[in-house]
């Protein structure tokens, strides 16, 4: 007589797992999960979205710039102001073809990627450096805030003029413009990476005996490093506004020179043509830097994963 109860208990809970598995199932399917035996989720999602935004961003380029040429075609606005898109085009064929005034524009582009990499060394050396160490001698920062603050504050147009009368027309004075540019970019990058050091792996490297130079070296600046790598295509764009904008102040070579020649000349194909060249040069090297930030952050944990964790 005992023999029955035990059997409906055990249907019942044969069905309470059933419900439960069912439920595990279900929860599975509610958030995303494959099952065992199930399809995983398709890989190819983030691939073909990387796919749409390329061609919509390609879409939009094409979108304006033909807009642009059918109002110039149709002089619905002055070409002698606005320019158009087949005047650039052949205002650069021009270019590369019979070279310009001031020689071949491969030379031209050369000489502005000079002041522009040069700059960009020396301002990324002199803001990890300031940075790191403002960042964690409270004092020293306390005593030169104000100072930073008001040099930041100049235009920098202004102190473009003055680094031209200071060090002449020739690339000195471009490239400390764009090493300014990059130190201010770089500085408080390092700045804040260096003030959000854990406390604890400080105490910690304390505690196991580290000096003052072993923390500094072994703690504050990979820990630091993420926030000054971060800053480093921002940094770059800022060597090559300083470059050009140093040559439009005064040069005798340089992309700049060439942008000033034609505005002099209200040629507006010639400034879109040396703007064109200028972006090219500054997207290329932007994507190096993207390369090189990659590699010296493979380290670091997928995003997926972190919030995965979180």
């Amino acid at each position: 007589m005992r023999v029955r109860p035990l059997r409906r208990e055990r249907s019942r809970s044969k069905g309470d797992r059933g419900v439960v598995a069912g439920s595990a199932s279900g929860s599975r399917a509610e958030y995303g999960e494959a099952e065992e035996g199930g399809a995983p989720p398709r890989p190819g999602r983030p691939k073909r979205r990387r796919v749409w935004i390329a061609v919509a961003q390609v879409l939009l380029l094409v979108g304006v710039l033909g807009l642009w040429q059918l109002l110039a075609s149709t002089h619905a606005i002055d070409v002698f102001f606005y320019g158009s898109p087949s005047g650039a085009w052949q205002q650069l064929r021009d270019w590369v073809r019979d070279g310009t005034t001031e020689g071949p524009l491969w030379d031209q582009a050369w000489i502005t990627m000079q002041e522009a990499v040069i700059g960009f060394a020396i301002g990324v050396g002199l803001g990890v450096v300031f940075g790191i160490v403002l960042g964690r001698i409270k004092l020293l920062a306390d005593v030169l805030s104000v100072y930073i603050g008001a040099f930041n504050s100049i235009p920098r147009i202004v102190l473009g003029s003055i680094f031209v009368l200071w060090f002449g027309l020739g690339m000195g004075s471009k490239i400390a413009l764009a090493v300014l540019l990059v130190f201010f970019n770089v500085f408080f990058n390092a700045f804040q990476g260096a003030r959000e050091v854990d406390h604890g792996l400080v105490a910690n490297a304390r505690i196991l005996g580290a000096g003052r130079l072993q923390v500094l070296v072994q703690v504050v600046v990979p820990s630091a490093f993420t926030w000054i790598v971060a800053s480093l295509r921002a940094a770059f764009g800022f060597a090559v506004t300083g470059a050009v904008v140093g040559e439009l102040l005064g040069a005798q070579q340089g992309l700049g020179t060439l942008i000033a020649q034609a505005q002099g000349s209200f040629n507006p194909n010639g400034v879109y043509a040396g703007l064109v060249v200028t972006t090219v040069l500054a997207l290329a090297a932007e994507g190096a830097i993207t390369l090189l930030e990659r590699r010296l952050l493979r380290w670091r944990p997928p995003r997926q994963a972190l919030d995965a964790e979180t």
